[in-house]
């Protein structure tokens, strides 16, 4: 039987679920030849060194998350609907999520270039036109609920045994009212 040729995509896909399983500390090579059936060159032969690796490893779990948050979106509550799915996806997926809030972020030096960089700037559209807000306050609202969901996600992630789910939302859901009304404030509008 000829020996089966090792492509990059499949040297990712092994390296994609070992971090998934344990986090990015268990994507060595030696544990994805043993997962590939093969010896380590054919890894070296994919890529030039581990930095490329892990680059292509965070590619691959932007692309997974990305595909898992948006067949969990409610189109009539777009906003609500993915704070959501990002600390659902942190308790179903805590390795990849740590993998995702965990990264370096190259090139930001404050906090809306971190927005600008994590978001399509359609959803400050989106948010300004669903809640009747400026988009400065659209924008304001996304970033604050950024962070904060972002930290639940990450704390969610990392406890054991878990902080019940219910807990986890009904503190989203308060931060989204209060950080809401604040918008709204600002904006010259009350509810």
């Amino acid at each position: 039987m000829p020996k089966q040729k090792i492509t990059r995509e499949m040297v990712v896909g092994a390296a994609f679920q070992l971090a998934r399983e344990g986090g990015m500390e268990r994507v060595l090579v030696k544990d994805i030849a043993a997962r590939l059936g093969c010896s380590v060159q054919p890894i070296y032969s994919c890529f030039r060194n581990m930095g490329e690796l892990r680059r292509a490893v965070e590619l691959r779990t932007a692309d997974y998350m990305a595909d898992w948050l948006s067949a969990r979106l409610d189109p009539s509550s777009l906003f609500q609907s993915t704070g959501r799915a990002y600390v659902q996806f942190a308790q179903e997926e805590p390795e990849l999520f740590k993998l995702f809030a965990l990264r370096r972020r190259e090139g930001v030096s404050s906090l809306e270039e971190l927005r600008q960089k994590e978001a399509s700037p359609k959803v400050a559209q989106a948010i300004a036109a669903q809640l009747g807000l400026s988009m400065e306050q659209a924008r304001r609202l996304h970033l604050d609920m950024l962070i904060y969901t972002v930290g639940l996600g990450t704390i969610f992630s990392v406890t054991m045994p878990g902080i019940p789910a219910q807990e986890v939302f009904a503190r989203q859901e308060r931060a989204y009212q209060a950080f809401l009304k604040q918008a709204k404030e600002e904006s010259g509008h009350e509810e």
